[in-house]
């Protein structure tokens, strides 16, 4: 019997794992099933020389327990379990895990009472205004599914950005295990550009002329080439298609030819050794890879105007996070001394306010016995770390702030952010916005569409007018950090820098972990090509305070 591909073993795993979860029970473990069979779509090498050399248990995610289903599934193609949990649902019912916030649960349900067993079969409820009618089902998932569809199908073969990260790394650690002869292993493709979802996961190795090419396996492409050609080969495996296009035409105009393996005059090798050589050759300044999607970057390039791009380097703290006090799940000391063990020189606490009551919203008492620990916890710091004291203030319906001015000039820094009420029609949403940028109190607007990546789309806004109005009243305009929102989308970073705009990359951090989020929030800035001068936490200490000082006093005055 031929054995089971790496790919179809990887799929099959994800079926278990979704059929797994219409039972109920333990969550974790669907979710360990999906991270296997993400961690076996990305391998470098054949499954089958794996499971010979006894190593499946060294593949993140993969125990004892799921490397023995791995085992069945590839030298069978099934297995007992997965055939009796077949037994329970039809296939086509699986389809609807695709579409973002139906939990297993109402998968199943939609299944039982309505007989749903495809995506069409759910579209068209929701479309007749069955849903609506079903007990524990209701008017608010018809409206989500509706809505949710398009996302679904956008964005079927995308991955998290934080989720391709994971499946890459162990994808080169693989290829460098595998192949000791490779002298240099770069990851490329979307991941490499910055794109908030990545489609394809690439991987660049270099050889010497006399090692084998190795093949593209499955969910990785991995390209191997020799040193004389690795930057065209890193070029072209990184992209993006439009660049490229309007990289080769460049080069045709000026006399060359760019062909995969560099670029050529006639029949003569100009460059490809590097990417630096490529562009060099070409009179451009070098265009980082974030810059590469053919929005114009070339025309800045070839007048060496390219900005500098903000890195991880250039920030001096962190803004927008929370503690146990609202919805956080570690302290506010615990958070800011993992705040300072990563190098940074300050921590900026914004819990959630009153009107949060989801998120445990901070009392007057609670903000008061926060403010209290603070300048405990400060003076113990001295000089070489600070917390600011700042606050997640919820923009109502009318566009006021949940707490009057007296509350809010206690802060050192109010994030005004939307969390309900995102079906206001788009004038009644963008009127909102602006009341809370013109509040002299507001120093940053959070995550300012509410979009969550192949959850929900944002609400409906007028940004150009927002984006005008920051600029105006000096309120920063956050770049949400977190994978899921990574929120103002990088597309209108450009048209906040025309404008005038500052910017604050926050983690929107509720764990020690998720305060690493900050490096998916710098690649969006880099990707809209913000440089450090216009980012506020790129800020030192000293220059921030005096900052947030300013503010305070213009809302002083303006009450």
């Amino acid at each position: 019997m031929a054995k089971t591909d790496t790919q179809t073993v990887a799929r099959l795993l994800r079926e278990y794992a979704h059929r797994t979860s219409l039972r109920g029970g333990n969550p974790y473990r669907a979710k360990a099933y999906f991270t296997a069979a993400d961690n076996l779509a990305a391998l470098s090498q054949p499954l089958d020389k794996i499971i010979a050399a006894g190593t499946l248990t060294e593949i993140p995610g993969v125990g004892d327990a799921i490397a023995d289903i791995i085992t069945k599934l590839h030298r069978t193609g099934s297995h007992p379990s997965l055939e009796k949990l077949r037994e329970e649902v039809p296939e086509g019912v699986l389809e609807l895990f695709a579409i973002p916030g139906i939990r297993p649960d109402k998968i199943l349900k939609l299944h039982k009472e309505l007989g749903i067993a495809s995506i069409a079969d759910l579209e068209a409820a929701a479309k007749e205004d069955r849903i609506r009618k079903v007990k524990e089902l209701g008017a608010s998932l018809q409206t989500k599914i509706l809505q949710n569809l398009s996302i679904a199908r956008s964005g079927e073969t995308q991955l998290h950005l934080h989720k391709a990260a994971a499946l890459l790394t162990h994808a080169v650690a693989a290829v460098k295990n595998e192949h000791p002869e490779y002298s240099r292993v770069e990851i490329a493709g979307d991941f490499r550009r910055g794109c908030e979802l990545v489609s394809n996961l690439a991987i660049v190795a270099q050889a010497d002329k006399s090692s084998k090419a190795a093949s593209s396996s499955g969910g990785l492409e991995l390209a191997v080439t020799d040193k004389k050609h690795f930057g065209a080969t890193l070029l072209h495996a990184t992209g993006s298609a439009d660049h490229l296009e309007q990289l080769a035409k460049l080069a045709a105009d000026k006399g060359f030819a760019l062909k995969p393996d560099g670029l050529y005059r006639a029949r003569t090798l100009v460059a490809s050794a590097s990417e630096n050589d490529i562009y060099d050759a070409l009179g451009l300044q070098f265009i980082e890879p974030e810059l590469r999607e053919g929005r114009g970057e070339l025309k800045l390039a070839a007048k060496r105007s390219l900005p500098k791009l903000v890195g991880d380097e250039d920030l001096h703290g962190i803004l927008h996070s929370h503690t146990t006090a609202s919805d956080g799940a570690e302290t506010l000391e615990t958070m800011a001394e993992a705040t300072r063990k990563r190098g940074f020189e300050y921590f900026g606490v914004a819990d959630h306010s009153i009107s949060a009551h989801y998120a445990g919203g901070l009392s007057l008492d609670e903000i008061a016995e926060q403010h209290r620990e603070a300048d405990k916890l400060n003076k113990r710091y001295g000089k070489s770390f600070h917390i600011l004291k700042g606050i997640e203030a919820d923009i109502l319906g009318d566009g006021s702030l949940d707490y009057p001015d007296r509350v809010l000039g206690k802060f050192d820094f109010v994030v005004a952010s939307i969390h309900s009420r995102f079906k206001m029609t788009k004038k009644e949403q963008t009127d909102r916005i602006l009341k809370a940028i013109k509040n002299p109190h507001t120093t940053i607007i959070g995550h300012m569409t509410g979009r969550q990546l192949q959850r929900r789309p944002g609400y409906e806004i007028d940004i150009d007018r927002i984006l005008k109005a920051c600029a105006e009243h000096g309120v920063a305009v956050e770049i949400n950090a977190h994978p899921w929102r990574l929120d103002l989308d990088w597309r209108w970073h450009q048209k906040a820098l025309d404008y005038g705009c500052f910017f604050s990359i926050n983690p929107d951090a509720h764990s020690i972990r998720e305060l690493d989020h900050m490096h998916w929030g710098v690649e969006m800035a880099r990707k809209g090509g913000v440089p450090p001068d216009r980012v506020l936490n790129a800020m030192p200490l000293a220059k921030l305070l005096r900052h947030l000082q300013r503010r305070r006093q213009t809302a002083s005055r303006a009450a």
